[in-house]
């Protein structure tokens, strides 16, 4: 009896979430008989077993939540293979550009507040940028150069529109240039090896925007999809507009309000023991980088970097996923307005740009990560150079992640197994009448 109670207490719930996300009549028996069901990741679980263990991948943790209902989570594994503690959804991984979309929301809830502009120059706020020169051939000489035609706007920073450049991206002369002066995308390792040392950044978010705005451009800005160093900028724009260091607004505007305790730049020496170990793929084994009891990531970093540079839990990400599937609403607290939420999965792209091939397109981009299109439509989401993935399905309420790590994350087939697992559980959940 009470079971039976506490089941349709938990689809009660369910439904009343749906209907507060905006989730149409017809779903919400579907959501419900699902809410109802013992396991959601059949599939998933499956593939997360088959890679798991010795020759394989050492531990990883996949989800997926629903409305109402706490996430299902399959954990399997340890956080390192010299490491015996068992991964679990409370354990550490290195989330790198997964930080994009979390830096985004932040510049889109200024946005709503009217303290910022979606299409406002960034020479506004950043005057040093006023004056910016492009390269006449992208990835060509750092000296034929031509005026830019329009200004960098935040629209542009968020989208990967606003021809700036990344050193992980680029080629040739500029990414010299980049290097040099310290632009680079963030932390790897404490060992120096090719493919592992992306450089030494400059010290301080104020003298990185200064270096910035020194270099050319790769592109005219809303003309091209670039990755870019975009979201690493936006972060001195959140600084010079709130009066704030980047990291402490985060924490007592997101982190702190949406329950996220285990996510930072820097994780702190007594939450060591739970930090992954990070593996380079050589062909098909994987070589330790950086151990959980010594990471690069307990130093101090050298700024915050917007783009890649935070450490967070499997569980702590799935808070900030619901936090956007409910529109900016988490265990009944307003954390993000509705608007910024919604217009920051939507596709804020300038028209006729698209992401390109070799990034997920074609497709829209919203606020720091993809927007699907057409059977894809209302997903919004983005990965990590380490092999994490985190999704939300804005019409369906859905939210769904892996978290691993190992770079490169497409050096091996796994998380295109995981992709194609996930999609049959979700339409398993979503065809069942």
């Amino acid at each position: 009896m009470i079971r039976a109670l506490e089941a349709a207490m938990d689809r009660r719930a369910l439904l009343g979430m749906a209907g507060a996300a905006g989730l149409g009549a017809a779903l919400m028996p579907k959501l419900a008989w699902a809410a109802a069901q013992p396991e959601l990741l059949p599939k998933v679980r499956a593939v997360v077993e088959r890679w798991t263990g010795p020759g394989r991948f050492p531990g990883m943790v996949a989800s997926l939540g629903l409305p109402g209902r706490e996430p299902e989570f399959v954990a399997r594994g340890s956080e390192g293979f010299n490491d015996p503690d068992t991964v679990t959804p409370d354990s550490l991984c290195r989330i790198y550009s997964m930080t994009k979309p979390v830096t985004a929301m932040a510049a889109m809830q200024l946005i709503a507040q009217g303290r910022l502009g979606l299409d406002q120059p960034v020479y506004e706020i950043l005057p040093k940028f006023r004056t910016m020169q492009v390269q006449d051939t992208y990835d060509g000489s750092v000296t034929a150069l031509h005026p830019a035609p329009r200004p960098i706007t935040m629209r542009h920073l968020m989208t990967h529109t606003s021809g700036l450049g990344y050193t992980i991206v680029q080629n040739g002369a500029i990414r010299r240039l980049m290097t040099g002066k310290g632009l680079v995308p963030g932390q790897i390792s404490r060992l120096t090896a090719p493919g592992l040392d992306w450089g030494t950044p400059v010290k301080g978010l104020d003298h990185f925007a200064d270096r910035l705005a020194e270099v050319p451009l790769v592109a005219d800005p809303g003309t091209r999809w670039s990755y870019s160093m975009g979201l690493d900028l936006m972060g001195r724009v959140i600084e010079v507009v709130t009066g704030q260091p980047f990291d402490v607004y985060l924490h007592e505007t997101i982190f702190a309000p949406a329950g996220m305790t285990s996510t930072w730049f820097q994780v702190p020496a007594a939450e060591a023991h739970r930090l992954t170990t990070n593996y380079v793929a050589i062909g098909e084994v994987l070589a330790p980088i950086d151990e959980g009891a010594t990471s690069i990531f307990l130093d101090k970093p050298a700024f915050p970097f917007g783009g890649a540079g935070l450490v967070s839990s499997p569980r702590d990400y799935d808070r900030f996923l619901r936090l956007l599937a409910q529109f900016g609403m988490i265990d009944g607290r307003r954390v993000l307005s509705e608007s910024a939420v919604r217009t920051g999965t939507s596709n804020l792209l300038p028209p006729g740009v698209s992401v390109p091939a070799a990034f997920g397109g074609p497709s829209g981009f919203g606020a720091g990560g993809r927007v699907g299109k057409g059977a894809e439509a209302g997903i919004y989401g983005w990965s990590g150079a380490a092999g994490t993935v985190g999704m939300v399905d804005m019409v369906h309420g859905l939210r769904s992640q892996i978290f691993v790590q190992f770079m490169p994350p497409d050096a091996l087939d796994l998380l295109p197994e995981f992709q194609a697992a996930l999609k049959a559980d979700v339409l398993a959940i979503l065809e069942t009448r």
